[in-house]
């Protein structure tokens, strides 16, 4: 196989990007239920395939789950309620499963995903309206632990993740999904967003604070990556 490519393997649609990893590792990205395997530079293609396949009950069983909370999160949204995730990964996938966990094979293929909520202007407005409301709350709190205050915090429909920042202006961008949400996660991306005002990237240093901040962060960052997007 190339380094990167989409392949079918017993009727399942599989990205396959090759990387310089030393283990393979298996994801389901939302909204869509892609799955997306990463495999270290010389695997041979039948290890890929093997692992794919070991892996199969796994994936339908993640799968069917996503289908579920569509439909859940699209109720939710038509009775005027907030998303609620019951799980979560970054908005990256749900699960991260490496090489050499056991797993079902030869399962059948899951249902396709169902289609995804859309924006709307009530959606905006509803959403724009939670998340200024709760901010100047949640920046008086944080703000004191974190040591650092944001220069401009944006509102934006975002489809590849919950928040970013550029340290050197101080200015956070927030994706606006996070006001149909559980408050939780808005409080969550943040603080995330605030921590990178000093750690530029997710490593020991980030770590290390976002645990003496916000020790559950790990758990929140998994449940908040389980939800289906908004497009």
């Amino acid at each position: 196989m190339p380094h990167n490519v989409a392949v079918m393997i017993d009727g399942l649609d599989v990205r396959v990007t090759r990387k310089p990893i030393k283990n393979m590792y298996l994801r389901i990205k939302p909204p869509t239920g892609d799955v997306v395997v990463s495999a270290p530079k010389r695997t041979p293609d039948a290890t890929i395939v093997a692992f794919v396949r070991s892996r199969r009950g796994w994936i339908d069983g993640n799968r069917t789950a996503m289908r579920r909370r569509a439909r859940e999160e699209a109720q939710a949204l038509g009775d005027g309620g907030r998303f609620d995730a019951g799980g979560t990964g970054g908005m990256n996938g749900i699960g991260e499963l490496p090489d050499g966990l056991p797993g079902a094979s030869d399962a059948p293929s899951a249902p396709a995903i169902p289609a995804i909520p859309a924006w709307n202007d009530a959606l905006r407005q509803r959403a724009e309206a939670a998340i200024n409301a709760a901010l100047p709350a949640l920046l008086a709190r944080w703000e004191p632990i974190v040591g650092k205050s944001p220069t401009h915090i944006t509102l934006r429909t975002m489809t590849s993740r919950w928040g970013s920042c550029t340290p050197r202006t101080g200015r956070i961008r927030l994706n606006l999904q996070l006001g149909l949400m559980d408050p939780k996660f808005l409080e969550y991306v943040l603080v995330h967003e605030l921590t990178h005002l000093w750690e530029h990237g997710h490593g020991e240093g980030f770590r290390r604070r976002m645990d003496a901040y916000l020790p559950d962060w790990r758990r929140l960052r998994r449940e908040l990556n389980r939800h289906v997007v908004l497009r």
